[in-house]
C-alpha cells in the first residue's frame, strides 16, 4: 500500500487539516474515535492509505499537528475528531511565532524542529512503502510559513526520493491579518521552489468567491472555506 503521510502546521494550516481529517472520516465510514461504522466494504478500499490500524481495531490518522503555541492544538483536541489522533503526534511550543518567519525559520521552529521530526520518522516507520508527505500551511503566519518551510527542507533532506505536496494558503490583499504576510509569504515561496514537488495555491479571497458564486453562500465562514 502507498502510504501518504499528512503534516499540518500553523493555527491556518491545523484548521484546514481538521475540517480535511472531517472529511476523509466521513468517506472512509469512520467515527470519531476511530472505529469503522460505515456500511460498504468499499469504504475500507485502500483505508491504509491516511491510516494506521491499530490492534484494537481502530484507526488512527497518519498525521503530525505542530504549531509554536498551544492554543490552536487544544482546539484541535477539543473538537469533533480531537480524539482521533495519536496523543504523542501532538508537538508545539509556548512561545508563538508573532507572525515573523525568521523566528519560525531559525529561532523557536528550530529549536522544535528536531521533537517535530521525530513523529515523522516514527510515522514513516510505520508505513510498509510511503509514497510522500503532504503539508497543509499558510504563508502568512509565522509558524506555517517559517518552521513550515524549515521542517519541508528537513524532510526533503532525510527523504529525498519520497514526494513533498503542500496545500499552501497565500495572503491576499482583501482578507490579510498582518502587514508582514507578504514578506512571509515571499520568503517561503523561495523554500518551497527548491524543496516541493507540487503546490496547492490557495487563497482566501478565491475561497470567497468559489463560496458566493458557486455554493452560493451569502456570508461563508471560515469553517465553510477549510471545508
Amino acid at each position: 500500500m502507498r502510504e501518504i503521510l499528512h503534516i499540518q502546521g500553523g493555527q491556518c494550516g491545523n484548521q484546514i487539516g481538521a475540517k480535511f481529517w472531517e472529511v476523509v472520516c466521513d468517506e472512509h465510514g469512520i467515527d470519531p474515535t476511530g472505529r469503522y461504522t460505515g456500511t460498504s466494504d468499499l469504504q475500507l478500499e485502500r483505508v491504509n492509505v491516511y491510516y494506521n490500524e491499530a490492534s484494537c481495531g481502530r484507526f488512527v490518522p497518519r498525521a503530525v499537528l505542530m504549531d509554536l503555541e498551544p492554543g490552536t492544538m487544544d482546539s484541535v483536541r477539543t473538537g469533533p475528531y480531537g480524539q482521533i489522533f495519536r496523543p504523542d503526534n501532538f508537538v508545539f511550543g509556548q512561545s508563538g511565532a508573532g507572525n515573523n518567519w525568521a523566528k519560525g525559520h531559525y529561532t523557536e521552529g528550530a529549536e522544535l524542529i528536531d521533537s517535530v521530526l521525530d513523529v515523522v520518522r516514527k510515522e514513516a516507520e510505520n508505513c510498509d512503502c510511503l509514497q510522500g508527505f503532504q503539508v497543509c500551511h499558510s504563508l502568512g503566519g509565522g509558524t506555517g510559513s517559517g518552521m513550515g518551510t524549515l521542517l519541508i527542507s528537513k524532510i526533503r533532506e532525510e527523504y529525498p526520493d519520497r514526494m513533498m505536496l503542500t496545500f499552501s494558503v497565500f495572503p491576499s490583499p482583501k482578507v490579510s491579518d498582518t502587514v508582514v504576510e507578504p514578506y512571509n509569504a515571499t520568503l517561503s515561496v523561495h523554500q518551497l521552489v527548491e524543496n516541493a514537488d507540487e503546490c496547492m495555491v490557495l487563497d482566501n479571497e478565491a475561497l470567497y468567491d468559489i463560496c458566493f458564486r458557486t455554493l452560493k453562500l451569502t456570508t461563508p465562514s471560515f469553517g465553510d472555506l477549510n471545508h
